[in-house]
């Protein structure tokens, strides 16, 4: 909206240098994403906006090192971090954040549109602007069940709210590039865009098809090959480096020089503990840093290319008329944040907030958990060929392989292997109480004994169980029935650490450092059983994501994703 005649003539004065700056920022390099240079310029804030660089007068602060523009992250699923919305702003702001645009497809397709919601009044009123694009996949594809269903009817009374940008990545590439109805009236939504993708290995024609709808972006290149392909066809891409997938060494460096202005870093999916400990897009910078980019260009990624393809045109540079959301670094190769503006208010100094900042927290919904009554048998069905597919962890990686393998047997029946390290795996219906259970097997966790359950397994949210022993996958997975959704790790019948999360079975109401203490817990339990995977949860979550390839499981059972069927999980085909 326009602003009154009123404020815009205070502000205009306040530029010319006729009314007193609210505050100046002296003695700082900015550094100015426009013309990738370092300007050793003041900059004078008024009414929560940048009015001018040069000499203003008004207070003054003296800044040691650089000022640079608020960080933007374009693509965050705010329920990966555990943390309710004001958690997760106090936990962002120190490291730079300022903005972030989010997917909110991990509660929706829990709760629907009580979902989203919950989210849109959670995250108002907060010092940290979050954003969001509206999920276009609940479910994520056909071949689960998940606890609602979004259709373009129920999306489009959202388009008016002045937080909702565009429509999120659009996961089910098979459907888009075939034509289906459905997606293609989502799509309609937002002619204009911005539209997310999220396509997998997709190449030649089917990609050409995909970008053709208007889908603008992609998140899920893994090797410089793919990458180079998307950005030829315009996309924005958007180099992921989270708690699991971390594509930033592979791709970064192969990016030409052109093509960084239609780049952008994000972090997609990040746990508590990793917040905690590395940061958020602070450290992806310093990662950007490391492989020789230009400070300026890096600092790019995260700011003015985040803005432009999000069309935030109030932000994203140290400029007249955008927004004061600023960071200042002491030392651009230390990149330790040292002091954090949001719209010309200082929230962050020497690293730490300050006391006076307030973060209003709002009520969770109802929990959401119905489960069927379960028995250890349910996972131990009889063997019913000399071969059986089995799920490959690939490293670093969302992706899966698919390997063929003779089933390990007891009396008849599948059992673990913990010496070929062959676990089982089981995805259990947790929104309906149907008793829906997908089965199979996972090689690459390295566990000896016992069993780890979890109510966050991508993108239906159903209760995910990986075991070398059956009787404490159900202890595991009724344990985490009764938290009504959260982490569990059990051995011998025993629960061993736990994490609950009661918000859509996905979030915490505690504090980044309560949860990352619990998180840390868990996964050291995990390692006390003989897992080998640094982030067992999170190689667990994605398992039951049946839109990135190759085998993942569902409540329905296998799911070769390349086909995007359903195959039997015994047997060559």
């Amino acid at each position: 909206m326009p602003l009154p005649s009123e404020k815009m003539e205070r502000r205009l004065r306040a530029a010319r240098g006729e009314l007193a700056a609210d505050l100046v920022l002296s003695g700082g390099r900015i550094a100015n994403v426009y013309t990738g240079e370092w300007l050793g310029q003041d900059v004078a804030l008024f009414d929560g906006i940048i009015v001018g660089l040069g000499d203003y007068a008004g207070p003054r602060l003296e800044v040691q090192g650089c000022i640079l523009p608020g960080f933007i992250d374009g693509h965050l699923h705010l329920e990966s971090s555990m943390l309710a919305p004001c958690e997760l702003a106090r936990a962002l702001l120190p490291l730079g954040t300022t903005t972030i645009v989010v997917d909110p497809h991990e509660i929706a397709n829990v709760l629907g549109t009580a979902g989203l919601d919950f989210l849109l009044a959670a995250s108002q009123d907060l010092p940290l602007d979050i954003f969001f694009m509206l999920p276009s996949c609940v479910p994520a594809s056909p071949l689960e069940t998940a606890g609602a269903r979004l259709e373009a009817g129920d999306l489009a009374p959202y388009r008016g709210h002045h937080r909702v940008l565009g429509l999120a990545e659009v996961m089910n590439f098979p459907g888009v590039v075939s034509g289906s109805r459905e997606l293609l009236e989502k799509l309609a939504l937002f002619p204009q865009g911005p539209v997310d993708g999220h396509a997998p290995l997709l190449s030649g024609k089917s990609l050409n098809a995909y970008r053709l709808t208007g889908i603008g972006s992609d998140h899920e290149c893994t090797d410089s090959a793919e990458a180079l392909e998307k950005l030829r066809r315009g996309f924005y891409l958007m180099i992921r480096e989270g708690s699991l997938a971390k594509n930033l060494a592979d791709l970064l460096p192969a990016v030409p020089a052109p093509a960084l202005r239609r780049t952008m870093l994000v972090t997609d999916d990040n746990h508590p503990e990793d917040i905690l400990k590395k940061g958020h897009l602070d450290h992806l910078i310093k990662m950007a840093l490391a492989t020789g980019l230009d400070p300026v260009q890096a600092i790019t990624l995260v700011t003015l290319n985040p803005a432009e393809y999000f069309r935030l045109r109030d932000r994203g540079a140290v400029a007249p008329g955008l927004a004061a959301d600023l960071v200042i670094v002491q030392d651009i190769k230390e990149f330790r944040i040292d002091k954090v503006f949001k719209q010309g208010r200082m929230l962050v100094d020497n690293g730490r907030l300050l006391p006076e900042v307030e973060f209003p927290s709002h009520p969770a919904p109802p929990p959401s958990f119905h489960l069927k009554a379960l028995s250890a048998e349910a996972f131990s069905p009889a063997v019913e060929s000399d071969t059986v597919k089995v799920i490959c962890l690939i490293p670093d990686q969302l992706l899966t392989e698919m390997r063929l393998m003779p089933p390990p047997v007891k009396d008849g029946r599948l059992a673990a292997d913990p010496a070929r390290d062959l676990l089982k795996l089981a995805v259990i219906e947790r929104h309906r109480a149907s008793g829906n259970l997908g089965l199979g097997l996972v090689q690459g966790f390295g566990l000896q004994r016992g069993a780890l359950a979890s109510s966050v397994a991508h993108d239906s949210h159903n209760l995910v169980v990986v075991g070398a022993a059956e009787s404490d996958m159900l202890v595991a997975a009724e344990h985490v029935a009764r938290l009504q959704g959260g982490l569990a790790v059990v051995a011998g019948g025993q629960v061993l650490a736990d994490l609950p999360l009661p918000i859509a079975g996905l979030m915490s109401t505690a504090s980044l450092e309560e949860v990352a203490g619990a998180y840390s817990r868990v996964k050291a339990a995990a390692r006390s059983l003989g897992g080998t995977v640094e982030d067992p949860f999170m190689a667990l979550s994605f398992l039951a994501l049946p839109v990135i390839p190759d085998l993942k499981l569902t409540d329905f059972g296998l799911v070769d994703v390349r086909r995007f069927a359903l195959v039997p999980l015994f047997g060559p085909e």
